[in-house]
């Protein structure tokens, strides 16, 4: 007994200690965080970057959906909300007669034929749109801007608002029940797309790799799985009488992401769950390789418990230590081996093949704030934010020498760095009071 009265004396004593420790350190990091001047040069240029326009990027003449997603909060800021809403109803009014939504849009005086395969609309003369049929997440994207631009602007008109002859809230709709009816695997309960790197649009069999062909080979993943449950999420909280439905579709999805792609004894997810084999070399053990977006995504679909989330940190900051890289954007690690995909920008560590991305490692940071790991996601943002400076820009992606490529004022890595400092800068203001 003796010896049971001197351990609960020591782990009231160690855990009394851990908590005083944690106290002390809140108002040093509420400090750092309201005093971070780096904060407010990247905010300042933010603004800047998507007060400039829609397009992803300057090295891009279209408005692409699953960038837009990403930084029309911010685009709120600094544009009348009748331009946002005017963007968003572009989509609808080219959605297909089967629910899909393309990728982005242009206008036909930029048309470049021999490129992608335009479609077009008799609903909106002025723009042609593409798609990217290897992706799974047009659909999902464009639920979950109207989402955010509701949330952020109060408008609940643009629900009713009639596009042909649909409202648009049964459009939204429309689009969940384009990735049931075409891209939904009755085996395994959940949706599938061609095999990417992760949350990638490139698949490994074609040299530009964007189309499906006679050579995909057809899988499920995480991100596309997560971005359709968070769709379903932000659908039901706009539109709540489709509860019945979509709540039993939620909840069965939740269920088979655990079954069918969770790697319980590796605590991660596998990169994909193959419907007719893989394209990749049978030497290749791709469940070695751990996937930081489709992670990212998944924790803020609500998939993984807290302990699991602290894991997958741990596990990505692992990985950018073995890489190199300069952040936990880091696509993945290990990245595919050279030759295992036919677009040359593929190469390991080169763009979504292992590239370090700021839009998805900042989707990262905000779920870390959610959960409550506010100084892991102070500590982990600071080198994004840092490059932000150092190469004056939102550059698309970084080398694992943290050499910054692509766009420089990629808007999509604007949005989500802005909104991950707006969460810090909340949090601290709130340990103030």
């Amino acid at each position: 007994m003796k010896h049971i009265f001197y351990f609960l004396i020591l782990l009231f004593v160690v855990t009394n200690c851990d908590q005083k420790k944690q106290e002390d350190s809140i108002p040093n990091l509420r400090e750092q965080i309201l005093n971070n001047e780096g904060f407010a040069f990247v905010k300042k240029k933010a603004l800047g970057v998507v007060k400039a326009g829609f397009n992803a990027g300057d090295g891009y003449g279209e408005v692409w959906i699953r960038d837009y997603n990403t930084f029309i909060e911010l685009s709120c800021e600094v544009y009348p909300v009748s331009e946002i809403k005017e963007n968003l109803l572009v989509f609808f009014r080219m959605q297909g007669d089967d629910g899909n939504i393309i990728d982005g849009f242009i206008p036909k005086s930029k048309v470049q034929e021999g490129s992608y395969d335009y479609i077009y609309s008799d609903l909106e003369p002025r723009y042609a749109g593409h798609k990217n049929t290897v992706e799974t997440d047009q659909e999902a994207s464009l639920v979950q801007a109207v989402y955010k631009f509701v949330k952020k602007t109060g408008d609940h008109r643009l629900l009713e608002t009639v596009v042909g002859e649909k409202a648009v809230r049964d459009r939204l709709e429309f689009s969940l029940n384009f990735l049931l009816n075409h891209r939904y695997n009755e085996e395994y309960g959940l949706i599938w797309g061609a095999t990417t790197a992760d949350w990638g649009d490139v698949q490994p069999e074609h040299d530009w790799g964007v189309f499906l062909t006679d050579e995909t080979h057809y899988a499920i993943d995480i991100y596309d799985n997560a971005m359709f449950l968070i769709a379903i999420e932000n659908f039901l909280e706009l539109v709540p009488e489709k509860n019945e439905k979509w709540q039993p579709i939620h909840d069965g999805i939740v269920e088979k992401v655990r079954m069918h792609l969770w790697d319980n004894e590796n605590q991660k997810y596998i990169p994909h769950l193959y419907l007719d084999g893989s394209p990749f070399p049978e030497d290749l053990d791709e469940n070695e390789i751990y996937y930081h977006g489709g992670t990212a995504i998944a924790i803020e679909a609500g998939l993984l418990s807290t302990d699991e989330i602290k894991i997958s940190l741990d596990k990505m900051i692992e990985n950018v230590k073995a890489s190199g890289a300069g952040s936990i954007g880091l696509t993945m690690y290990p990245p595919y081996p050279e030759g295992s995909f036919k677009n040359k920008g593929m190469y390991p560590y080169g763009y979504q093949n292992g590239g370090d991305w700021t839009w998805f490692g900042g989707r990262m940071i905000q779920q870390l704030i959610r959960y409550g790991f506010v100084e892991e996601a102070y500590e982990q943002l600071l080198p994004m934010t840092d490059r932000v400076q150092d190469n004056d820009g939102f550059f698309e992606w970084y080398t694992v020498k943290n050499e910054p490529k692509g766009s420089g004022t990629f808007r999509g890595s604007a949005g989500v760095l802005y909104k991950s400092i707006e969460m810090l800068e909340d949090w601290a203001k709130k340990e103030s009071n």
